[in-house]
């Protein structure tokens, strides 16, 4: 946003700097060390003097004696009686030049008060000049309530061909940039032009970005700002900051104004401790007027995004605020593939490079992922000082992105690492052997960055757009793999199955309490709201459900987990020769790819689908 100039106070503490500068300087001496009596009569007495100075103070009979040594240095030796202390030299020979009596210098008992006179009577004009203009008190002083929103006039290198894998989302705005271009098509037949569109989805899934194309397209002044830089610890600046904003963007009109993370200001009322006194309460509440209350806001069209739809208030949400809500989710294998040649482009590639290959094994990934996967792809060329990217490269990158950074440098036991090639070695079994969880990408007993001993990649093959009962149960049953297999040929357990424990107990309570998977409790949600708590709402908030409910929903747990790891347990005997195989072939070399543990299995093994199938 454009600013109103320079504020006072800068020039105001840089003038009062200077001169407390000037100040600190005139103080300052030519000389620099003291000493005693003793030393400066046996400096004379070894003849050891230069030069030396008498300097008597206005207030005789003191003073001080300046004594220069032959190797530089300078002293000082303060006198109460500076004659007997010229007596004294003069006995030994020396005939010091005698200096009048020092005055203050007119710097500091004239020039310096002159300048700060000057200076707070500049500062006291400057205030009054600003209350007289309409500026007003401190906070107006100190642009508190200013908005923050940046200003550009539509970045015409961000258009709508930038975006890639979002083709509904962008047929969607493209109505808004007609309306901006032309908006006497709409108006001739009564269309309004809707007010406000929420981008809602996961991260990194491209909001942003399509704003930005939105006013790249339509070359129109656009406004951008966060939604944390409306709340202050000062209550009503966020709304005198909205105030602020739609005024500039009324003079601006038609322009796009886009708050991004508009969670953070307009979240669900009566949530907090404040009460209706709290501060960003009072935001909202300005920006709820601003979008659609008594004012009228021709041609401004509010744009913004969020992670966290559901914890909006709903006073914005509707119709006249925002008007649509634009769900930009996690790209398809199609949308992957766009997405990845629009952040290739200025990468150089191998021949080998498979484009399509990628998108099909990156599922889930939203855009910011891909962006940053053959970010570090790139990054691993560097550091082999190759030219190019080649799917080697990527395939590395997939697993750091995916599990982190390889800790090859860390020393662990060979009993450790023969207990971590048997546990990566169960989950791998289960991986290959179960039909919906997926095929095994890559088994590692290297520890990673994010503190595990090693790891078992899985490579999703195709797009799922919900779970199956039948597929919770098999990752729970993948889950408990590992500490499956350290018990059949440790007869012990570890603590490094935590994660894995607590992940199948995750799921297997979500089945019972949240999708109804349970024959027992039914068809009934005891799930509430992701386990979030909004403070002063639901704080004191009474469960939905009895003692004896949770009690028979904690016994459903169990029971789910209890069957899934006696059916995960079986497997996993049933291929107990894959599994010695595997351990050891990790304890030789580390980390096998999917071709090597696949290789492991036999036609006997790889044909006993029929066993598995029933006993699932």
């Amino acid at each position: 946003m454009k600013q109103s100039g320079r504020s006072y106070n800068s020039y105001f503490f840089f003038i009062i700097l200077l001169a407390g500068l000037i100040f600190v300087l005139t103080q300052i001496k030519s000389y620099s060390e003291e000493y005693t009596r003793s030393e400066l009569i046996q400096d004379m007495e070894e003849d050891n003097i230069e030069e030396m100075y008498v300097i008597p103070n206005e207030e005789s009979p003191t003073g001080y004696l300046e004594v220069t040594l032959k190797s530089g240095v300078d002293k000082k030796l303060y006198a109460t009686d500076i004659t007997k202390l010229e007596d004294l030299v003069r006995e030994y020979g020396y005939d010091p030049v005698v200096e009048n009596v020092k005055k203050d210098s007119w710097i500091l008992t004239t020039l310096i008060p002159l300048i700060v006179v000057i200076i707070v009577v500049m500062f006291l004009f400057m205030m009054m000049s600003a209350q007289n203009s309409g500026g007003g008190a401190a906070a107006k002083m100190m642009n508190f309530g200013k908005s923050r929103a940046k200003m550009t006039s539509g970045d015409k290198n961000v258009t709508f061909d930038k975006v890639a894998g979002l083709r509904e989302e962008k047929e969607e705005l493209e109505e808004i940039v007609d309306f901006l271009k032309e908006p006497g098509r709409f108006t001739r037949v009564g269309a309004r032009i809707p007010k406000g569109v929420l981008l809602e989805g996961p991260p990194g899934t491209g909001k942003t970005l399509l704003a930005k194309a939105v006013a790249g397209e339509a070359g129109v002044p656009f406004f951008s700002i966060s939604g944390s830089d409306f709340v202050e610890m000062y209550v009503g600046v966020g709304a005198s900051r909205v105030r602020d904003l739609f005024e500039e963007a009324k003079k601006n009109a038609p322009c796009i104004v886009f708050i991004d993370e508009i969670d953070a200001v307009a979240r669900r009322r009566g949530t907090g401790m404040g009460g209706g006194h709290d501060e960003r309460e009072q935001t909202l509440n300005q920006l709820l007027v601003e979008m659609d209350g008594f004012g009228v806001n021709e041609g401004i069209i509010v744009m913004a995004a969020t992670n966290r739809v559901d914890i909006l208030d709903p006073a914005i949400m509707r119709p006249g605020r925002f008007d649509r809500k634009v769900a930009v989710g996690v790209p398809d294998v199609g949308g992957r593939e766009e997405i990845l040649k629009v952040h290739s482009q200025n990468k150089p590639l191998a021949d080998n490079v498979d484009l399509e290959q990628i998108a099909r094994t990156t599922a889930g990934f939203t855009g910011a992922d891909l962006e940053n996967l053959l970010n570090e792809a790139a990054i691993i060329a560097a550091k082999k000082d190759k030219v190019y990217l080649s799917q080697e490269d990527i395939k590395k990158a997939f697993v750091k992105v995916g599990i982190g950074a390889e800790k090859r440098s860390r020393i662990i036991s060979s009993k450790e690492k023969e207990i971590t090639a048997y546990h990566e070695a169960g989950h791998a079994i289960l991986f290959h052997v179960l039909p919906d969880v997926g095929p095994v990408y890559a088994v590692s007993i290297i520890p990673t960055g994010n503190g595990a001993a090693g790891y078992t990649m899985p490579l999703p093959e195709r797009d799922e757009m919900f779970m199956t009962k039948g597929r919770m149960l098999q990752d729970i049953m993948v889950s408990l793999g590992g500490r499956i297999a350290e018990e059949i040929i440790f007869k012990d357990i570890t603590t490094g199955a935590s994660s894995d424990i607590k992940k199948a107990t995750k799921e297997a309570r979500r089945m019972v309490t949240r999708y109804g998977m349970s024959d027992n409790i039914g068809v009934i949600c005891y799930d509430d709201d992701d386990d979030e708590v909004f403070i002063g709402r639901d704080l004191a908030h009474a469960k939905t459900h009895s003692e004896v409910i949770s009690g028979e929903i904690d016994r459903e747990v169990k029971k789910i987990i209890d069957d899934c790891y006696a059916k995960a347990k079986e497997i996993i005997l049933q291929h107990r020769e894959v599994l010695n195989k595997c351990a050891g072939l990790l304890l030789e070399k580390e980390k096998i790819s999917r071709e090597e543990f696949e290789a492991l299995f036999d036609r006997e093994n790889s044909s006993d689908i029929s066993g598995v199938e029933a006993l699932l």
